[in-house]
C-alpha cells in the first residue's frame, strides 16, 4: 500500500463519520464489515518474484498498520501518516532528519519528554537548539533565522495549556526555509487542524485521546504536504524498527470510531469544570484555553475550530504539599499519568518530570473523562475541600 495515498472517505462528509469510514471497508474475502487482525509477520511472493498485494515484511508494513496510518492522515487533511511504537519514537522520527551543524528552535513549554529528546539526544549530535517562548511573537521573529532548519511547537502546550499562533510561526519559519513540527496530542484532529494553519508536520502521541481507552502505545508522524519528506520517515521506521504491532493498530484503529464522541463529551466536561475552577476559592490559578482570561484565548478561537481540548491545569492555593493531598484526597480522579482515556485522572507533574522541571509545584494536571460532569465537580469539590 502507497503510504503517500490520502485515504478515501465519502465526499464532504463530517468529521464523526470519516473516523468511522476512513480506510476502512468491508472484507473482500469475508464481508466482515471491520478489518480483521492480520498477524503474519511475512507475506507470499507471487512465482515471479514479486509482491503485488502490497505486503512483504511487517516491520516494512502490515494492513492493519496501513489501515491505521491512513485513517489518521485522512482525519488531518495529509499525504502520509506513519505509525510508531510511542509518541517519542515518532519524534525521533523527525529529529533523526537533521544533520550536525544544523538549529532548531523549539517551543520551551513542551512535553518534558520532548524537551530531554532535544537537550540530550540531538544537542549532542552537533545540532543547535534554542528554546523560546513560542507564544510571543518577537521571541520567534528573533529566533528563527536563515540557520535555521526546524521549528518545534506544541499547541496548546504539556502541562500550562499555553497557545502558540501557529499560521503565525508557521510564516516566519518558511519566509527562512525551516520545517515546522506541531505537537497536536492535547487537540487531536477533532479540536485543531494545525495543516490549515501550514504547519508542516504533526505529531501525535496516540497512546492518549486516538487509543482513548489507556490500553495502547503508539505513537504517528503526519505529513502535510512533502512527499520526499514522507518516504523519509517512512524509510526511518523501516530501518529503526520501532513499529506499531498489528493488535495494537488495530486497536487504535477501532478506537478512533468513537475519537469524535469522546472528545465531544470530554471537552464540555473540561469547559464547565473549568469555568467552576476559576472561581474557586481554592484556586490560585485556572489554565485552559476555553477560559476568556486565558492569555490564548483568542488564537484558541481561530485555531481550535472543534473545541478546547479535555486537559486543565491548576495552580492550587498553597505548597507542593497541599497539591499532593488534594490529589491524594480524590475518589473518582486517578492518581496517574498519560491522559486521554475515558476516565478522569489527577497528576502532579513536578515531581513526575523531575530536577529540570519548569512546572510550578502547586499544579496539577487534570485529563478530564467522559463520566457526568456533575460527579467529577463534586469529587474535585470534596478533594479541594
Amino acid at each position: 500500500m502507497d503510504p503517500t495515498k490520502p485515504a478515501l472517505s465519502p465526499a464532504g462528509a463530517g468529521f464523526d463519520t470519516r473516523c468511522v469510514h476512513a480506510a476502512q471497508a468491508p472484507d473482500a474475502a469475508t464481508g466482515a464489515v471491520v478489518q480483521p487482525l492480520y498477524l503474519a509477520t511475512t507475506f507470499e511472493r507471487d512465482a515471479d518474484g514479486g509482491y503485488p498485494r502490497g505486503f512483504r515484511y511487517a516491520r516494512e508494513g502490515t494492513p492493519n498498520r496501513s489501515a491505521l496510518e491512513a485513517c489518521v492522515a485522512d482525519l488531518e487533511g495529509g499525504i502520509a501518516a506513519v505509525a510508531f511504537a510511542s509518541g517519542l519514537a515518532a519524534n525521533l522520527a523527525i529529529l533523526e532528519q537533521l544533520s550536525s551543524g544544523d538549529r532548531v528552535v523549539a517551543a520551551r513549554e513542551c512535553y518534558h519528554g520532548t524537551h530531554r529528546q532535544l537537550r540530550e539526544i540531538v544537542a549532542r549530535r552537533g545540532v543547535t537548539v534554542e528554546f523560546i517562548d513560542a507564544t510571543d511573537p518577537s521571541e520567534l521573529a528573533r529566533a528563527i533565522d536563515a540557520r535555521t532548519r526546524l521549528v518545534w511547537l506544541e499547541s496548546p502546550a504539556n502541562p500550562l495549556l499555553s497557545v502558540t499562533d501557529l499560521a503565525r510561526a508557521s510564516a516566519l519559519a518558511h519566509a527562512h526555509g525551516a520545517l515546522v513540527v506541531c505537537d497536536s496530542t492535547f487537540a487531536t484532529p477533532y479540536c485543531q487542524r494545525p495543516f490549515d494553519s501550514s504547519v508542516d508536520v504533526v505529531i501525535h502521541s496516540g497512546t492518549k485521546y486516538f487509543g482513548g481507552h489507556s490500553d495502547v502505545m503508539s505513537g504517528l508522524v503526519v505529513i502535510r504536504a512533502d512527499r520526499g519528506l514522507a518516504a523519509r520517515v517512512l524509510e526511518w521506521q523501516s530501518l529503526a524498527g520501532a513499529v506499531l504491532a498489528p493488535f495494537d493498530c488495530w486497536l487504535l484503529r477501532r478506537s478512533i470510531g468513537t475519537l469524535g464522541l469522546r472528545m465531544q463529551r470530554q471537552c464540555a466536561n473540561a469547559l464547565e469544570l473549568a469555568e467552576w475552577l476559576a472561581h474557586h476559592p481554592g484556586v490560585e490559578r485556572t489554565l485552559y484555553p476555553g477560559l476568556p482570561q486565558h492569555p490564548g484565548h483568542d488564537i484558541a478561537r481561530r485555531q481550535m475550530t472543534g473545541g478546547f481540548g479535555a486537559m486543565i491545569s491548576v495552580c492550587v492555593r498553597g505548597d507542593q504539599a497541599r497539591a499532593m493531598d488534594i490529589a491524594r484526597r480524590t475518589r473518582l480522579f486517578r492518581r496517574a499519568t498519560s491522559l486521554g482515556g475515558l476516565e478522569s485522572l489527577v497528576e502532579h507533574r513536578a515531581s513526575i518530570e523531575g530536577p529540570h522541571s519548569r512546572t510550578p509545584h502547586n499544579l496539577l494536571r487534570l485529563s478530564i473523562g467522559i463520566e457526568n460532569a456533575r460527579d467529577l465537580r463534586e469529587d474535585l469539590a470534596q478533594a479541594i475541600g
